[in-house]
């Protein structure tokens, strides 16, 4: 190999290794670059992956490139980027791969988001397939984007750049309390530097599907840590919000993977995946064969067709290996402090709630209690927290009425601190009932009706609020004409 280019460019026509012809360059990152080469033993194209020049002296770097091979080469599956070879030359080292023809997910969310439906599940399952493939054999991928996913000639998904992911059974390249992964796409423990398991690549994954879905990742910001803050205390935008046709159970999904604490994401991959096909069920979506895994990692694409292999066997439980984030380029003492400052700027601007940072105007509600002033033994006080649980499948419900002769029953909300809310949707399966919005400054008393009354007549219904300018911390559904049973299964507002 020449020792000729910059920045770790090696030049048309060097040769690794007596058998790689470089052919053209791919595309660059932090650690290296990707060339399009000639495997002159086997004839056939290859991608080449080799370090950038200035790290070949800094060994944690030369570790880390070397964990990245050894940490895929184990892994066999049609939705991870396979590997061929690995070495070094010259003092370089390099890393062989299959040659992907396609484009990046992220050039497809540039070119073409917002995706249908169908094919935004399509691609996010077949990327979670070989995640939970990893995870399976141990191993986090920890940097999960749109730029480290490809997506072949056939429509095929595949997941590549395991250079941060992190083994059950290695010991850590980077202190504890620091940070690596693309802000946009970590998750909240990332961000703040603790240890991770497999829930944060679901949490990558949520965040992936939410950005085909609406063109724009959920927590833009126009610096690290400001992304880093949103993650850490931003709820979690609705993309059906904004796009409706968005499925409810889909932006269901989403918000299950972008839970804030990882135990109340999926249990695990395999049930993340289980739900995107169900998702893909509703959507009609079919699911051929898996591809035969002979598919040549970066060229110019042609139109793609959206294939979803099927999910592969279940497999049995096994206890979760823990694994540590890794870090930017900051010390993490610095890390610390800087949020902590922007954290004390948050709270002192926006009451300390964590909602609206970044121009985010959606309000987190939570179902505090049922409603029943006129007596009776309450309406099912130990549902009340199913209504904003983030579960469609989940309710409150009212009693069951044969005739419904009361003024009406209802469900308080809490939005946390005194708002002026906008509108407020209902997802109701039992449609047909009248309601009306109310709002308080109490939750046991004092309600004054903010909304017309109106018909659920559909599983989502809006409701447009209006305060005339007042603002309220808690508000009510009061239904004032029911058959048989209500179910409140979710509640968001604006």
């Amino acid at each position: 190999m020449r020792r000729t280019g910059k920045n770790g460019r090696v030049n048309v026509g060097d040769v690794v290794q007596d058998r790689y012809e470089i052919e053209e360059r791919l595309g660059a990152g932090g650690m290296s670059n990707v060339y399009c080469a000639r495997d002159r033993v086997l004839e056939r194209r290859v991608a080449l992956k080799v370090l950038h020049e200035q790290f070949t002296d800094d060994p944690e770097y030369v570790e880390r490139f070397r964990h990245e091979a050894q940490a895929i080469a184990r892994l066999s599956h049609p939705n991870i980027v396979t590997v061929i070879d690995r070495g070094e030359f010259e003092g370089r080292q390099f890393i062989v791969f299959e040659n992907v023809r396609g484009q990046t997910l992220k050039d497809v969310v540039v070119r073409e988001s917002p995706l249908p439906v169908e094919r935004a599940l399509a691609l996010v399952h077949q990327a979670a397939r070989g995640l939970a493939y990893a995870h399976e054999n141990g191993i986090v991928h920890r940097d999960v984007k749109p730029q480290n996913v490809l997506v072949d000639q056939d429509g095929v998904a595949k997941v590549t750049d395991f250079g941060i992911a992190r083994s059950a059974d290695r010991a850590e390249l980077t202190l504890p309390g620091t940070v690596m992964g693309t802000s946009d796409y970590s998750s909240p423990e990332q961000a703040s530097g603790e240890r991770v398991d497999e829930r944060s690549d679901q949490y990558s994954l949520g965040v992936l599907l939410y950005e085909l879905l609406t063109g724009e990742v959920p927590f833009p910001g126009d610096s690290q840590v400001t992304v880093a803050m949103r993650h850490l205390h931003d709820p979690v935008p609705s993309a059906r919000d904004r796009r409706p046709d968005v499925p409810s159970g889909v932006d269901a999904l989403i918000r299950r993977a972008m839970a804030k604490r990882p135990e109340e994401r999926f249990p695990s991959t395999d049930a993340l995946i289980a739900a995107l096909e169900a998702g893909m069920a509703k959507e009609g979506s079919a699911r051929p064969a898996a591809d035969d895994g002979d598919t040549q990692i970066l060229a110019p694409s042609q139109p793609l067709r959206v294939s979803a292999p099927p999910h592969r066997h279940a497999r049995a439980e096994r206890p979760r290996a823990r694994h540590s984030g890794i870090r930017w380029q900051l010390p993490a003492a610095l890390v610390v402090l800087l949020l902590g400052a922007i954290a004390i700027a948050v709270v002192a601007s926006d009451g300390g709630d964590g909602v609206g940072l970044g121009g985010n105007d959606s309000i987190r509600l939570r179902a505090v209690s049922d409603y029943d002033p006129e007596g009776g033994d309450g309406e099912h006080p130990e549902l009340v927290p199913e209504a904003t649980d983030g579960d469609p499948g989940s309710y409150w419900r009212t009693e069951t009425y044969s005739d419904f002769s009361k003024s009406g029953v209802g469900l308080v909300l809490d939005a946390g601190k005194p708002v002026a809310l906008g509108a407020l949707t209902i997802t109701s399966d039992t449609p047909g009932f009248d309601a009306v919005i109310q709002a308080s400054d109490r939750r046991d008393r004092g309600f004054a009706e903010v909304s017309r009354s109106q018909t659920v007549d559909g599983e989502q219904t809006r409701f447009q609020l209006d305060t005339r300018g007042a603002e309220y911390r808690y508000y009510a559904i009061w239904i004032t004409d029911l058959d048989d049973v209500v179910h409140v299964n979710e509640v968001r507002a604006r």
